[in-house]
């Protein structure tokens, strides 16, 4: 088995979709028009799936008031910095940034969604 999709319940599914797809690189594989609004946004990279939609018998989760940690949403960056001013000028939020003691770098952002996003940008040999 490999990994489909994450699915995340979202207060502005359309909008949050057309930012997705400018600034962080995804493509629309499939939408729906139904109350859900449902987009599957694929990683042209990996093809693994982020499915936002509005389930409005369900709340959406309190995105701004989780900690960072609890979940996000992380991408490899070969230039953090230019990612992170990129999307800051966007209309993402910096969160943090900070090199860790292996020399990786990673960023934490909000999307305007509040939704946390984190850049990596690994030290060579990270994963081996």
């Amino acid at each position: 088995m490999k990994i489909e999709h994450l699915a995340l319940n979202v207060a502005d599914p359309v909008g949050m979709a057309e930012w997705y797809c400018r600034h962080l690189g995804f493509v629309v594989a499939r939408k729906s028009s139904g109350p859900s609004l449902a987009h599957f946004l694929r990683d042209p990279a990996t093809g693994v799936m982020l499915e936002i939609y509005l389930n409005p018998p369900d709340r959406v989760p309190d995105y701004a008031g989780m900690d960072p940690l609890l979940l996000h949403l992380a991408f490899a960056s070969d230039d953090l910095s230019a990612d992170c001013a990129a999307l800051v000028a966007a209309g993402a939020k910096l969160v943090s940034d900070q090199t860790l003691a292996d020399g990786s770098r990673v960023a934490m952002l909000r999307d305007p969604w509040d939704l946390c996003i984190q850049l990596c940008q690994r030290a060579a040999g990270y994963f081996s």
